[in-house]
């Protein structure tokens, strides 16, 4: 009689109470529909209220989690990229794909990760923060006169672009910040800097190579930046994978993705987004631990320029997360 294999059950993660919970619907059902054929998978979604469901039946996390081999993370934002749901899955000994708890984190954290950033020697706009309980008016005009418009800014802990801006005067700026402010207890704002934008994604052990780095792929959009409606809209963005950068700057590209990915501590894969200015040179934003995995999303438009799909990039995650590369 022949031998058949244990299919693995394999929980996918998606949903969560995070502004993200369309894009991490449509991520879970990618990675659900590109499954390898000796997985069994199990729709796990999470409401935005954070209650737990198996396959569309409301159940206890504990109970869904006894009962599977480990968990693809489709999550984003809030609670599943933060190292809140890595910190459960552990506590169930679960393994999972994606950074661990602690790493996802400091990522999630622009203000801690721009600090590691600076001490491994990868430039990133300047920048100063502030409390979301201290917004005086007083601040942020010291803020306005000591930095040069436009101004960016950002929730310190939030993803996919929401709650930022780019703005040039003073009502503007206290606008943004208090608008900023209402995603995340700190705020940061940053110099504008203008160049191309670039995002470089990281794949560890893949092809044979600890840090495998994915083409650069260059985003052009009709926007000040390329925030939420950008990324999930064909109609205002143009994605070019290679990017038309020169061979030094593709290549300094790819070593600023591994290094972020390696100084943040990350593993089994991450994206970096990066300013490509003319003059002054490439500056690292931010880095996704968990960037989306959707038909529209930026990793699975990389993987088809090196020859590669989501199916071998699954498959290998899952070989990643048990162990087994």
């Amino acid at each position: 009689m022949p031998f058949t294999p244990h299919k693995i059950r394999v929980g996918v993660l998606r949903g969560g109470p995070s502004p993200e919970y369309d894009v991490s619907l449509k991520t879970g059902n990618a990675i659900l529909k590109n499954l390898p054929e000796h997985s069994d998978p199990v729709d796990i979604l999470i409401s935005k209220d954070g209650v737990w469901h198996e396959s569309g039946v409301e159940r206890s996390p504990s109970n869904i989690l006894h009962r599977v081999d480990l968990c693809i993370n489709g999550m984003h934002g809030a609670y599943g990229e933060d190292g809140e749901v890595q910190r459960l899955l552990e506590n169930f000994k679960v393994p999972y794909t994606g950074s661990g708890a602690l790493a996802s984190a400091l990522a999630m954290n622009k203000i801690a990760a721009k600090k590691i950033y600076k001490n491994h020697s990868l430039k990133t706009p300047f920048s100063v923060n502030l409390d979301s309980e201290d917004l005086s008016r007083k601040k942020i005009r010291e803020i306005y006169e000591k930095l040069p418009s436009p101004f960016v800014v950002k929730p310190s802990s939030a993803g996919s672009s929401i709650g930022v801006y780019v703005v040039s005067s003073l009502p503007e700026l206290e606008e943004a910040v208090i608008a900023a402010a209402s995603h995340s207890p700190r705020v940061l704002v940053e110099e504008f800097i203008k160049g191309k934008e670039a995002t470089c994604g990281v794949i560890d052990g893949f092809r044979n190579t600890e840090h495998y780095s994915l083409l650069p792929i260059e985003i052009r959009h009709k926007r000040d930046f390329f925030d939420y409606k950008a990324k999930y809209s064909d109609d205002e963005t143009e994605e070019i994978c290679p990017g038309n950068f020169s061979p030094e700057e593709s290549a300094l590209i790819k070593q600023m993705a591994i290094d972020a990915h390696k100084a943040l501590g990350l593993r089994h894969y991450s994206r970096s987004d990066f300013i490509v200015h003319p003059r002054r040179g490439i500056y690292i934003l931010e880095t996704n631990t968990l960037p989306g995995l959707t038909e529209k999303s930026l990793i699975p438009k990389s993987l088809e320029a090196i020859g590669s799909n989501i199916k071998e990039f699954l498959a290998h995650l899952i070989d990643k997360a048990l162990g087994r590369k």
